[in-house]
């Protein structure tokens, strides 16, 4: 097995913490976490991006997101839930992954803004009209 998410996702890499596993889907801890707790949710079949999911698998993942969410915030007190996933050229891993990271204020972690705003913001209703129309004809 050629990636490592899919290794992982399988148990076949050594030395994993998986928390929470389903036929479908494989929680581990990540191995560089942000905070204490934060874990990684893998499909156990390869995908890159979300959008390539069957829907059982997409569940599955998003029910996995909310319980490991919910006990992550009472067993750690966190002040919230960072969840979040890169696809395409961001997708490091190469294999769909999940990230639910336990957040506390004064943590550090941030959303950053983009280095070069392109101005996005002044032309939303022609946005949301282009995105409207597309998504009638899917």
């Amino acid at each position: 097995m050629d990636c490592l998410g899919c290794r992982i996702s399988n148990g076949i890499e050594p030395n994993l913490n998986i928390i929470f596993e389903t036929e479908l889907i494989t929680c581990v801890l990540d191995i560089a976490p942000f905070n204490e707790g934060h874990t990684l949710i893998l499909p156990k079949k390869h995908y890159w991006d979300i959008e390539e999911m069957d829907r059982d698998t997409a569940h599955a993942v998003m029910d996995a997101s909310i319980k490991i969410s919910k006990l992550l915030k009472e067993l750690y007190n966190a002040d919230g839930i960072s969840v979040c996933q890169n696809g395409g050229v961001f997708n490091d891993l190469t294999h769909y992954h999940m990230h639910i990271i336990p957040r506390f204020k004064g943590d550090g972690f941030s959303w950053s803004v983009p280095l070069f705003p392109l101005g996005a913001e002044k032309h939303l209703g022609k946005t949301k009209n282009k995105i409207v129309d597309a998504l009638k004809a899917y």
